[in-house]
């Protein structure tokens, strides 16, 4: 009997202590004793800790809402070359590299579009010379094409494997010669740097 009591006394104490430890204030410079969670799973915590929607349409409107924040978002960063919102695509330094080396230079893809009216128009007018003329300006235009875009995918793969070596460049090549076919001012994301720049 005696020893149950005096166990309990001796207990109390403790559990008290251990209670207080635990209310404590927390050093800020100590570890936090768990790892930090990851953007996406603290991203969701933040969204379930949100009020949750009273109804269907509610949802619907927030989620149309959180869609258009990120739209802007991306538009802004198309326009400012912001790496933190850009599109999956335009993301990384092979990629940036590849843009500011396709926008560094005159390519005669990028004058496709307005050739390509000129002599649609050419080849409209009902004069047999003109016409003639028309298609061989289409020979002539996409044999330049054809031998630019040759020499920038030789000159981009070389530089490519010289700056990257150990990062994926899988379709690097690919968006790059995608990107000579757009003019200059229509590209996004926009030109970083001026023609003749070396990047």
């Amino acid at each position: 009997m005696f020893r149950s009591r005096s166990s309990k006394e001796e207990k109390a104490p403790t559990d008290k202590v251990q209670v207080d430890l635990s209310k404590a204030s927390r050093d800020p410079q100590a570890p936090k004793g768990r790892p930090t969670p990851k953007r996406a799973v603290a991203q969701s915590q933040r969204r379930n800790g949100a009020v949750a929607p009273a109804n269907r349409k509610e949802a619907m409107k927030r989620q149309r809402e959180a869609r258009r924040a990120d739209l802007a978002r991306q538009r802004e960063a198309l326009a400012s070359g912001d790496e933190r919102y850009l599109p999956a695509r335009d993301k990384g330094p092979v990629r940036r590299f590849v843009r500011d080396f396709v926008d560094s230079r005159f390519c005669v893809a990028e004058f496709f579009l307005p050739l390509a009216v000129v002599i649609l128009v050419l080849s409209m007018i009902r004069i047999s010379n003109i016409q003639n003329i028309a298609l061989l300006l289409w020979l002539g235009v996409i044999v330049m094409i054809v031998i630019d875009s040759i020499g920038l995918v030789v000159r981009l793969k070389k530089q490519l494997n010289e700056r990257f070596p150990n990062e994926p460049k899988r379709g690097a090549v690919a968006y790059g010669l995608m990107r000579t076919l757009q003019m200059r001012r229509l590209r996004l994301p926009k030109p970083q740097v001026k023609r003749g720049e070396r990047p």
